[in-house]
């Protein structure tokens, strides 16, 4: 596919004028939009100047799944679909969590259905790790250091670390991004496709599609 022109390693280098994606910032920090009651999952994504590039929006929601989230903690046992969306709001990833009993699986896809691989949950006990697969194959993780203090890494297949998800980071401007529901996602150098994809998926919805078990009440 000729997409890839989304990953240029130099996309993010030129200040004055180049366009800047979801797939070329090696800074990304997202912000849960808060809700009193969380219905609908929805995501605001931003360089590390504060200007939105991108967006993960909760889609295909019934209004009994509406009622049953929120009258229930049965959340994990519900099918979750998510769109990542561009800053004109064109999908660009689409994430679909199936209903699950013990372990998370994310499917991430492009949209035009083609598949770019999984978010695998590999462990229950201890702290939790995820394997990001493409074709059959490892090609990273993301590991849960610390839930409660957002600290994850992100790994390749040789475990070294490429990426890393924080609630804090010294480089942002704490004027612009005040609020606790933010979170930042530090990608060390450019990643090969698929690796960068899947790292982009994991980072945006890691609390959505993977921490949603952790909330249930009961």
């Amino acid at each position: 596919m000729t997409t890839q022109s989304n990953t240029p390693a130099d996309r993010h280098s030129d200040p004055h004028g180049a366009p800047q994606t979801l797939f070329s910032e090696p800074v990304l920090v997202v912000n849960q939009k808060a809700k009193l009651i969380e219905l609908t999952n929805e995501y605001k994504v931003m360089d590390q100047h504060g200007r939105q590039i991108g967006s993960v929006v909760e889609v295909g929601q019934s209004a009994l799944k509406k009622i049953l989230r929120f009258v229930s903690s049965l959340d994990q046992y519900m099918t979750h679909r998510l769109e990542i969306r561009d800053a004109q709001g064109q999908p660009q990833l689409l994430l679909t969590r199936p209903a699950k009993i013990f372990k998370s699986r994310v499917i991430v896809t492009r949209p035009d259905g083609s598949e770019v691989g999984e978010i695998v949950q590999q462990n229950m006990i201890g702290k939790i790790n995820f394997a990001m697969t493409a074709g059959g194959r490892k090609v990273g993780a993301i590991k849960a250091e610390n839930w409660r203090a957002w600290n994850f890494a992100i790994v390749d297949h040789a475990e070294q670390e490429v990426a890393r998800i924080t609630k804090t980071w010294e480089g942002l401007a704490k004027t612009m991004f005040t609020t606790a529901d933010n979170y930042v996602l530090q990608i060390h150098h450019q990643l090969p496709e698929p690796l960068r994809s899947l790292v982009i998926a994991t980072a945006l919805t890691v609390d959505t599609a993977l921490k949603q078990d952790s909330r249930g009440l009961g």
